[in-house]
């Protein structure tokens, strides 16, 4: 009896999971990527150190993902980060954790994870073919029965002159389709998956950048350029009510803000921007510290300090880069003495302390988004298999699911199980498959 033969499309963290256990599971395999390299996207990811997962439980892993959460629930039962991190050991990969759960490599190299995958899939006898893109699939009475590739190679490169390069036709008994997104897609993550899903009748939701910098009004970001601020509490403010809010460090750039909790906060601001409503971030410097309890500081600090200037009071309460701003927009004199500050001037300093503003005017593009939100619609994929409910032995894995997560390896986990559940059932295949 021979082999069930298994095309995985894209060599991402998603299609190297899927065909090395479709391989393992016994599938004839062919991995079909079409840069000269697979994994380039994972290979920068964390900075270059390759956030790979999270401590935290199913449970709290599902809050991540907001309401699509729930479609992952049978993939992480199957396959979760424990199971992630042994496989990784299994191939020399020694991990270690750090603050808020985050998992990375020891080795705090991304590349090092790419290329113990690779290997692992090698082991199992994956063929794996570069410089391939596929032009589109093969469907034939509601079953897909292969791929078809593109003529055109690299920019610069030559054609190859190996035979499977020059094969346009892959004939299989599945497909994983393991794309990716749409985000760096100098990287390769150019979308073709949502054409390809498309194409065989599946709905795609429209995808926008997720993990991504907020452009904001005005030069304030400017002026403030570089600055990281910590233990701070940033809230969404959409059409003048509050709609998120979370706690940890931001960046200051020339077009706005960036870093974790801004990233975080993104999605829910993209979605808003989209639906032309408006938006601002509303940044409380001083977290810890009530309305109440803040004026009380204040006036402690202006009554033990009185003759001090302004300018030099405030460097008890803010990073210096951020004097000028605070007092051109609390328009109190830099030279006022701090017993000379009215009760209204000290009034304006507290809300300004608590509710610092920034208009949002756009958001980055792909090309500086982590991830991509939207995609394919998971009410038309089994979770259980991530097998198409329309097409038969079509599946897919990855960024190309409609499923987003918040920063901290969650979207890596994510990848890793649908990949691994697509690999195992497209392997094994249902009876009206075989």
């Amino acid at each position: 009896m021979s082999k069930r033969r298994v095309i995985v499309v894209g060599g991402g963290p998603a299609g190297l999971m899927a065909a090395g256990q479709a391989a393992e599971a016994g599938a004839d395999t062919l991995l079909l990527e079409k840069m000269d390299r697979p994994g380039k996207k994972l290979s920068i990811t964390g900075k270059g150190r390759c956030n790979l997962t999270n401590v935290a439980t199913i449970e709290d892993f599902l809050t991540h993902f907001g309401i699509n959460g729930r479609f992952l629930r049978s993939a992480f039962a199957r396959f979760f980060s424990d199971d992630l991190l042994s496989l990784l050991e299994s191939v020399g990969v020694k991990t270690v954790i750090e603050r808020g759960g985050r998992i990375f490599p020891a080795s705090g190299d991304a590349e090092q994870v790419v290329q113990a995958l690779v290997s692992w899939i090698e082991k199992y006898g994956v063929e794996m073919v570069k410089q391939s893109k596929v032009d589109r699939l093969i469907i034939e009475e509601g079953r897909v029965t292969g791929v078809r590739l593109a003529r055109a190679h690299l920019p610069g490169k030559t054609p190859s002159t190996e035979p499977r390069l020059r094969e346009r036709i892959h004939h299989a008994g599945a497909v994983i389709v393991a794309t990716g997104g749409a985000s760096f897609p100098g990287t390769g993550s150019t979308g073709d998956g949502y054409r390809m899903a498309e194409a065989a009748g599946h709905s795609v939701v429209p995808i926008r950048p997720a993990l991504v910098p907020l452009e904001t009004a005005g030069d304030a970001a400017a002026k403030l350029q570089g600055l990281s601020l910590r233990n701070v509490r940033v809230s969404v403010l959409i059409d003048g009510r509050p709609r998120a809010d979370v706690f940890g460090e931001m960046l200051f750039t020339h077009f706005g803000v960036s870093g974790p909790i801004i990233l975080t906060l993104s999605g829910r601001v993209v979605d808003a921007l989209r639906a032309g409503q408006h938006v601002d971030l509303s940044i409380d410097l001083k977290p810890a510290l009530d309305q109440e309890k803040l004026e009380a500081r204040l006036l402690r600090d202006f009554d033990a300090h009185g003759k001090r200037h302004y300018r030099t009071l405030l460097k008890a309460l803010l990073p210096v880069k951020m004097i000028p701003l605070c007092i051109e927009q609390t328009r109190i004199p830099a030279e006022r003495r701090g017993n000379q500050i009215t009760s209204e001037e000290r009034k304006r300093l507290l809300d300004w302390l608590k509710d610092f503003r920034l208009r949002v005017t756009g958001h980055r593009s792909f090309s500086a988004a982590i991830i991509t939100a939207g995609g394919v619609s998971t009410k038309e994929i089994d979770p259980r298999t991530m097998g198409s409910r329309l097409v038969k032995g079509l599946y897919f894995a990855g960024e190309v699911l409609d499923v987003d997560a918040d920063t901290g390896g969650y979207n890596l986990q994510a990848a890793f199980s649908t990949g691994w559940v697509a690999g195992r059932a497209a392997a094994q295949g249902k009876p009206e498959e075989s």
